[in-house]
């Protein structure tokens, strides 16, 4: 569908590139002569990623880096380094988030701010350390971020996702305007269903996410490469003057349907009790993870 060469000389970071939708969409970008960095919270993740990420594709070249997006001072110094040592980057991929399904009366602060402080916190913190380099230095550069279809209509049972994937959809589109004039770029993709291990773990806990496919007008989910295409053709040359854009890559399937997890509503208390218990059990899986590579 691309050149083999469409994004030579391209630097591009690609936040939550460790894993899921990040990797996919890192993958494809190095496949296309970009030079990738990827950063996330697990070390050992992150690396095995970037060894494999390269030996597919020779000559290519992956950084990893270990940063909590939630740390405005990581993520800077982070950025300044990637300037320093490697050079400007001319993209960034805001893919970085996290989810979980719940009914709203049973969230707690606690796990409100889990989501929030990665989702929307996280998203500012690493447009604002790399555009604002980009300002300094006179520099274009294009954002694409990864947000929801949710965005559109609404989000029951993840509210917290809802209210920060907005809060991206919001960033997009406002620094759009403000930054146009230097040439920068801001555009988001809203993802339908496009199965990973990770979304599948939290937001289908014990199910999988493959009976989404019987409600989407297109009756099947999203096939990981149509997610790759789409952020390529985003990020590459000579759309230039597309920006402040949300788009949609989803079968239809907000158009047809309510909010994603409206079909939640039959669940019983028992329901969600085994739910809960079922994404604990990964978050901790994912926690020791983390400590092993720290």
């Amino acid at each position: 569908m691309f050149q083999s060469d469409l994004l030579a000389g391209k630097r591009i970071l690609v936040t939550g590139g460790g894993t899921g939708l990040g990797r996919a969409i890192a993958e494809k970008y190095l496949a296309l002569g970009a030079e990738i960095h990827i950063c996330g919270r697990r070390e050992t993740v992150l690396r095995d990623t970037a060894a494999e990420l390269m030996a597919a594709r020779a000559g290519g070249v992956v950084h990893a880096h270990a940063v909590d997006i939630r740390d405005a001072d990581a993520v800077d110094g982070m950025v300044e380094g990637i300037f320093a040592d490697h050079g400007p980057l001319t993209g960034l991929v805001n893919n970085a988030a996290g989810n979980f399904v719940s009914r709203t009366e049973d969230l707690s602060p606690r796990g409100f701010n889990a989501i929030s402080d990665i989702v929307m916190r996280g998203t500012f913190y690493v447009t604002h350390a790399v555009g604002r380099r980009w300002i300094a230095a006179g520099l274009p550069g294009s954002v694409v971020s990864i947000v929801v279809t949710w965005v559109f209509n609404a989000g029951p049972y993840v509210v917290p996702s809802a209210m920060s994937k907005s809060a991206v959809q919001a960033l997009t589109r406002s620094l759009a305007v403000e930054w146009g004039g230097y040439g920068i770029r801001l555009n988001a993709i809203a993802p339908g269903v496009f199965p990973t291990e990770g979304a599948s773990a939290r937001l289908a806990p014990g199910e999988g996410m493959a009976w989404r496919a019987d409600d989407n007008p297109m009756r099947r989910v999203g096939e990981i490469h149509e997610l790759q295409n789409l952020a390529t053709f985003l990020m590459a040359d000579g759309v230039d003057w597309l920006t402040g854009q949300v788009i949609a890559i989803d079968g239809g399937n907000w158009l047809a349907n309510g909010g994603n997890f409206f079909a939640y509503r039959s669940r019983t208390g028992d329901d969600w009790q085994r739910m809960r218990e079922d994404i604990k059990a990964r978050n901790e899986k994912d926690k020791a993870s983390r400590s092993a590579s720290a």
